[in-house]
C-alpha cells in the first residue's frame, strides 16, 4: 500500500487523469482525485519529502501509524469534496467515528475555498467544475404509483449493478494478465480501447435521425459551442441530433442533459437504449487499462440512461418527470455497484440541491443494494480482494464465533530477552520477516519470567545501527539511550526511507556483545487471552487500528506468549486453510451462515 501512495504517483494521477478525460475515455475523475488527496496526506504523514525539498519540522509529530491513517482518510475525504463539491459526502465516506470530526473540518475548509474561487478571485481555479446543478426548482410530490415505479427502478438497478460488478471482476483479471507482459502490452491495450471509444463516439451518432428544434425552449437550438443539449452534428439548420448531444459532450454535460426535467421529448427511446448499452460496455472495458480512472461517472451515466428509459415507459402511470427518473436510475445503479448507501445518498443530495428527493433516493438505494447483495459483493470489495490486500470487515465473520484467538496464531514464535545478544537479534531479523517481537525478562534480572512488552523490527535496526552495546549482560539506563538517539530517530520512516538491515555494519566481535532492549520496548502492548472469541479479537484489532495483538495463555505454568496475531491471521483464506471444515458449499451475500457452520 505504501508504494501506491508515494509522491511520484501524484504527478502521474494528475496528468494521467487530465489526458484520459481529454481523450474521451469513459472514465470518472473522482477516483484519481481521491487517490491524489491520499497521496498528499501520506506525504504529510511521513514528514514531507526530502527529495523534493518539501519538509517541515512540525510534520514529524504525525510520523506514526495512527496519525498517518487519519491523515490519509482526511485526504481521501478532501478528494471526494473536491470532485463532487460534496463535503458532507466526503465525511460520510470516513471509515471510523474517531476521525470523522477532523475529516469534516478538512472537507468544509476545502468547500469554502472552492466557493471563494468561484467568485473569480483565483484565476483559472474555480472555473467550470464537476456535476453541480439543480434538478428541478418546482415542488415535488409523489403518490403510491410513483413508489411502485421507484421500487421497480431499484430492482433493475440492483440486477444491472451486480452484473456490472461480475463483468468488471472478469475484465480486470484479464487485463492484469495482459499488463504482466510488459509496458508495450499496456500501451497497445490502451490504444485499442481509445480507438474503440472514438469509433463509438463519432460513429454511432450517424445512426440517429435529425430532430426539429423545439420552439418553446429558453436555450439556443442547435447549440453553438462545445456543450449544450442540442448538438447539430451534420443536421440541417434548425435541427439537432439527440445521440450526438450525449456522445459528443463532456460527461458532466451529458449527465445534465439526462437529468434535465420537463424534456420528455428531447431524446428518443432508441437513442437512450443505444447510449445506455454503449456507455455500459465502454465503462466496463475502459476500467482497468493503464490510465487513472474512477467508476462514479460511468455508473452515473449508465444509470441515468436506463432511469430515463424506465421513466419514459412508466410515464402514463406516474407523475414523476423523466429527469427525476434519470437521477433515481443513477442512484439505483450506484447502490447496485458501490453498495455505499449513506455516502452515495449524501453526495447525490449535495449535487442536486434538493432535499425533497431524500425519501425516494433512500428507498431506491436500499432496494438496489439489497437486490445486488443477493448475487455478489460491491465492486470495491471485489477489487480489494483481487489485489490481495488484507482488508478487514467492520464485523467478524460468523465462523469466527466458533474459533478462539489461540486457534489461528501462526508460528514459529520468536522472542527476545530483555538484554539480548546481538548475534541472536541479527539472526532473527535475517531469518524472519516479522515486524514485532515479544520481549521477556528472565532470571537473574527477575525472580520469574515475565512479559516486558513488544519491540518493533524498525526500532531494533535503529538500535543496532547506533551500536550501544555492552560486553556484559547488564541493563542500561534509558537516559543513556536518549543521549545517543534523538526523539524522532525511532519515528516511523517514510516510503523508501529508514535504516535497512543491509545498512548495518556489525563487526565479528560485536556479535558476541549484548544490547538492552528495555528502553525501546513498548511496555503496554494490547493482549488477549487465548480463549477469547476470534470474532471479538477481530473487532478489537480493527477498531483500535492495531498491527500486533499478543495472545497470552489462560493457565499459569506455560510459556508467557502463545503467539502474535497480525492482520494476516484474520484473513479468510488463512483461517479456512487451518480449518477447512468451515469452508461452505454455498455463500450468501459473501458471508457464511450459521446453519452452514453448524452442519460443517
Amino acid at each position: 500500500m505504501a508504494e501506491v501512495l508515494r509522491f511520484r504517483y501524484w504527478r502521474s494521477l494528475i496528468f494521467g487523469s487530465i489526458f484520459g478525460v481529454s481523450a474521451g475515455f469513459v472514465v470518472g475523475k473522482e477516483g484519481p482525485m481521491v487517490h491524489t488527496g491520499a497521496c498528499i496526506a501520506n506525504l504529510l504523514g511521513q514528514g514531507g519529502s526530502q527529495k523534493y525539498h518539501l519538509t517541515c519540522r512540525w510534520l514529524r509529530y504525525f510520523k506514526n501509524d495512527r496519525d498517518r491513517r487519519d491523515l490519509i482518510t482526511c485526504g481521501a475525504a478532501a478528494g471526494v469534496a473536491a470532485a463532487f463539491r460534496a463535503p458532507v459526502g466526503g465525511v460520510a465516506k470516513c471509515p471510523s467515528v474517531e476521525n470523522i470530526f477532523t475529516t469534516a473540518v478538512v472537507a468544509v475548509v476545502l468547500r469554502a475555498f472552492i466557493e471563494y474561487c468561484r467568485s473569480g478571485k483565483c484565476g483559472l481555479f474555480g472555473k467550470g467544475g464537476l456535476i453541480m446543478f439543480d434538478i428541478n426548482s418546482s415542488m415535488m410530490t409523489y403518490s403510491s404509483a410513483d413508489l411502485v415505479a421507484v421500487i421497480v427502478l431499484g430492482v433493475i438497478g440492483g440486477i444491472f449493478g451486480s452484473l456490472y460488478n461480475f463483468l468488471v471482476n472478469k475484465i480486470v483479471r484479464t487485463y492484469s494478465i495482459i499488463h504482466e507482459r510488459g509496458a508495450l502490452s499496456k500501451i497497445f491495450l490502451t490504444v485499442t480501447i481509445s480507438l474503440l471509444t472514438s469509433c463509438c463516439s463519432y460513429g454511432i451518432p450517424w445512426l440517429a435521425r435529425c430532430t426539429p428544434c423545439p420552439t418553446d425552449i429558453p436555450v439556443q437550438c442547435p447549440t453553438i459551442g462545445r456543450s449544450g443539449n442540442f448538438k447539430n452534428f451534420q443536421c440541417p439548420p434548425g435541427h439537432y441530433n439527440d445521440l450526438a448531444s450525449l456522445f459528443l459532450n463532456t460527461s458532466d454535460d451529458a449527465i445534465r442533459n439526462l437529468f434535465s426535467g420537463d424534456t420528455e421529448s428531447e431524446f428518443y427511446m432508441s437513442t437512450l437504449f443505444i447510449f445506455f448499452v454503449s456507455i455500459y460496455f465502454l465503462g466496463l472495458i475502459t476500467y482497468g487499462i493503464a490510465i487513472p480512472s474512477g467508476l462514479f461517472i460511468p455508473v452515473i451515466l449508465s444509470g441515468a440512461s436506463y432511469g430515463r428509459i424506465v421513466g419514459t415507459l412508466l410515464g402514463p402511470i406516474t407523475d414523476l418527470n423523466a429527469g427525476l427518473f434519470a437521477l433515481l436510475g443513477a442512484a439505483s445503479f450506484l447502490g447496485g455497484t458501490m453498495r455505499m448507501t449513506v455516502s452515495v445518498c449524501v453526495i447525490l443530495l449535495e449535487l442536486t440541491n434538493d432535499l425533497l428527493m431524500l425519501p425516494l433516493v433512500m428507498l431506491v438505494l436500499l432496494i438496489s443494494k439489497t437486490v445486488a447483495d443477493c448475487f455478489n459483493k460491491g465492486v470495491y470489495d471485489q477489487i480489494v480482494k483481487m489485489k490481495g490486500l488484507p482488508y478487514m470487515e467492520a464485523h467478524g465473520e460468523p465462523y469466527m464465533r466458533h474459533l478462539m484467538a489461540g486457534d489461528v496464531v501462526s508460528g514459529p514464535l520468536v522472542s527476545f530477552s530483555g538484554v539480548e545478544k546481538v548475534a541472536n537479534i541479527i539472526h532473527a531479523l535475517k531469518m524472519t520477516g516479522h515486524n514485532g517481537f515479544p520481549v521477556v525478562d528472565e532470571p537473574p534480572f527477575v525472580d520469574a519470567p515475565e512479559l516486558v512488552g513488544l519491540v518493533l523490527r524498525s526500532h531494533l535496526i535503529v538500535l543496532l545501527k547506533g551500536k550501544k552495546f555492552s560486553r556484559e549482560r547488564v541493563t542500561t539506563e534509558a537516559s543513556e539511550v536518549l543521549r545517543r538517539f534523538g526523539a524522532f530517530d525511532f519515528a516511523k520512516a517514510g516510503s523508501g526511507k529508514g535504516v535497512k538491515l543491509d545498512d548495518l555494519d556489525i563487526l565479528e566481535e560485536e556479535m558476541e556483545m549484548y544490547v538492552d532492549l528495555h528502553p525501546i520496548t513498548n511496555k503496554s502492548p494490547y493482549t488477549v487471552v487465548e480463549t477469547m472469541s476470534l470474532a471479538k479479537a477481530a473487532v478489537l484489532f480493527r477498531e483500535l487500528g492495531l498491527r500486533h495483538l499478543l495472545v497470552v495463555p489462560k493457565t499459569p505454568g506455560r510459556p508467557l506468549i502463545v503467539g502474535i496475531l497480525t492482520r494476516h491471521d484474520f484473513m479468510r483464506d488463512h483461517v479456512l486453510s487451518l480449518f477447512p471444515r468451515f469452508r461452505p458449499r454455498r455463500q450468501v451475500r459473501g458471508h457464511f451462515t450459521d446453519s452452514q457452520i453448524e452442519n460443517a
